[in-house]
């Protein structure tokens, strides 16, 4: 209960001072697995979404290497990540809720926060369910987004936010970056599902074949690295508004293109790019699967409460990682 009034409290200073009224209710919204996620609502009806930065709001088991920002693929975690994101692709004309207050010294609570604009309406996920036509010009919209992303080139890959800055990341490319975080994902799978257990050996020596085949490359794109529908809002004007930025990076616009692929099914068309590697785009569809498979089964590990929805979408992309050695 301590904990509940102290984000309240925190909510309520930034409500405050982002809106300029009293905090007159907070309602937690759903999918936040990295951080605290909260409309909140003034006493004259204004609302705003909080992202909320802290190791309580983080559903996901600790592992070595978490805030090692030189690996592309660290955890996705803090509002310094989540700004120069929402920089770069506000820069680039991708449409991304407004930053109404930003609070990283801790003026109204211990956790970094960001309050920005509350995007009313529904997800492309619920409108696809829902209407597939409605849809069709929002996934125009969002090709084009994805089309500015892609001409942004960078000479390195990395987060945001290290590239940007004039950092590095490790390794020397982006596939060899793949299969070293495809080969733990394997580890890790193995050690929680006997399948992948004994399909082990064929899966790793399927992914050093296919990260044999992939040619050097020296330029990057912007990727935000789990563009799935959820993590696109549709505004009042029918605008795709992308949401959930840490992750974004400059990297191989393959990875971006094999996520699309494998959360849209046939929906994907509208956003099929010309010149795809399609050595790229067959590794980094068999570590995406091991990933989505590993991943889940470590959230598994804690206390993450939607439990059989993450325990489903291990058990489909682990039969999809199998079928790519059979």
């Amino acid at each position: 209960m301590a904990a509940e009034a102290a984000t309240r409290a925190q909510l309520a200073g930034a409500a405050r001072a982002a809106l300029g009224g009293r905090l007159a209710a907070v309602e937690r919204l759903a999918g936040g697995s990295k951080k605290g996620v909260y409309r909140l609502v003034t006493d004259d009806g204004t609302t705003a979404v909080a992202y909320r930065w802290a190791d309580a709001e983080n559903y996901w088991p600790t592992a070595e290497g978490d805030d090692d920002l030189a690996d592309p693929f660290s955890p996705g975690l803090g509002l310094d990540l989540f700004v120069a994101a929402h920089d770069r692709l506000a820069g680039l004309g991708v449409r991304v809720p407004a930053i109404r207050l930003v609070d990283r010294d801790g003026a109204y609570g211990p956790a970094d926060l960001a309050v920005v604009e509350d995007v009313p309406g529904e997800s492309l996920e619920s409108m696809l369910a829902r209407d597939p036509r409605a849809a069709a010009p929002v996934l125009a919209r969002l090709g084009e987004a994805l089309a500015a992303m892609r001409g942004h080139r960078a000479p390195r890959y990395g987060k945001v936010a290290v590239v940007d800055a004039g950092g590095a990341s490790h390794g020397s490319s982006c596939e060899g970056v793949v299969l070293e975080r495809a080969l733990r994902d394997l580890a890790g799978a193995a050690a929680r599902d006997p399948r992948i257990t004994a399909s082990r050996e064929r899966l790793e020596a399927r992914l050093r074949t296919l990260a044999g085949a992939v040619r050097p490359r020296t330029e990057y794109a912007v990727v935000h690295g789990e563009l799935g529908p959820d993590h696109v809002l549709v505004d009042a004007s029918g605008q795709p508004v992308v949401i959930d930025l840490e992750g974004t990076m400059y990297f191989d616009v393959e990875w971006e293109h094999v996520f699309l692929r494998i959360r849209l099914h046939e929906a994907y068309r509208p956003l099929e790019a010309a010149g795809l590697d399609e050595d790229r785009l067959a590794l980094y569809l068999l570590a995406q699967r091991l990933s989505l498979t590993a991943g889940p089964l470590r959230l598994l590990d804690g206390h993450f409460p939607d439990r059989a929805a993450m325990a489903a979408i291990a058990e489909y992309n682990l039969n999809r990682a199998l079928d790519l050695v059979r």
